[in-house]
């Protein structure tokens, strides 16, 4: 009984994390709009929904990014892909340290909507955060295999 509990507690908040490919139908039109003002010209390629946010995936200056709303469409963060030369020497060093043997597949450079920096640093299956300096905040285990994996640029 114990352990079935455990499951349904954890199933529950891997469901809540999860993210849900939507139909531009289906996001607030307060989010579109403050989309449209804040990144004026961009086409949306995807929307998503994870729990209350709603996140546009588009290329802004042919460099993948993606930006997070809630559903009143105020501006959460932004992620924006970057090289992985492009991180800070922290990072590399963590890696070298800690994932003896393992190397950084891509990089992205979050702020959010206070201006608040930290970095992305893909390895195998898992993204590690960091903050502006470089510092390790913590691992976040992918739970789906991302649509971005099947396309080869």
């Amino acid at each position: 009984m114990k352990t079935s509990v455990i499951v349904l507690a954890l199933s529950l908040g891997f469901g809540s994390v999860y993210a849900q490919k939507i139909k531009e139908a289906e996001v607030p039109a307060a989010v579109k709009e403050s989309f449209a003002k804040k990144y004026a010209g961009a086409k949306v390629e995807k929307w998503e929904k994870e729990g209350t946010e709603y996140e546009a995936e588009f290329d802004m200056d042919k460099i993948e990014t993606s930006a997070s709303f809630d559903a009143n469409g105020n501006f959460l963060q932004s992620e924006v892909e970057i090289k992985v030369a492009d991180l800070p020497k922290a990072v590399s060093d963590y890696v070298t340290k800690n994932l003896a043997g393992k190397k950084i597949k891509e990089a992205s450079k979050i702020t959010d909507a206070k201006g608040t920096v930290m970095y992305e640093a893909e390895v195998d299956e898992a993204d590690y955060m960091f903050d502006s300096n470089g510092a390790f905040l913590k691992k976040e285990v992918e739970t789906e295999k991302d649509d971005d994996d099947k396309k080869k640029k």
